[in-house]
């Protein structure tokens, strides 16, 4: 074999043992941004039900003041629909 060639296949050698060490660095990475990536995302989606979790009962009073007041509001409406407005009248003359 050639000298020259020989030297050649050496180098060639050596680089592609360099390449391949650079490429299992680059694969490596990567593995590990893709851990920390899917870590990330858990965590964010933990804190988020967590924290509806124990804000939960105080959204379930808050809603249920909202809703009460809405209904409150209906059963005042009820009430002046069932009232007789020339009952009221006779009692207010009544009175004086």
């Amino acid at each position: 074999m050639d000298p020259d060639i020989k030297k050649l296949l050496e180098e060639n050698l050596e680089f592609s043992k360099e390449n391949n060490v650079l490429l299992q660095k680059v694969v490596r990475y990567q593995r590990w941004a893709q851990i920390q990536k899917a870590i990330y995302w858990i965590l964010i989606l933990m804190v988020t039900f967590g924290s509806f979790y124990f804000l939960q009962p105080y959204l379930g009073s808050v809603l249920n003041l909202y809703t009460g007041g809405v209904s409150n509001v209906n059963t005042i409406q009820d009430i002046g629909k069932t009232l007789d407005v020339d009952k009221l009248k006779s009692m207010v003359n009544d009175l004086n």
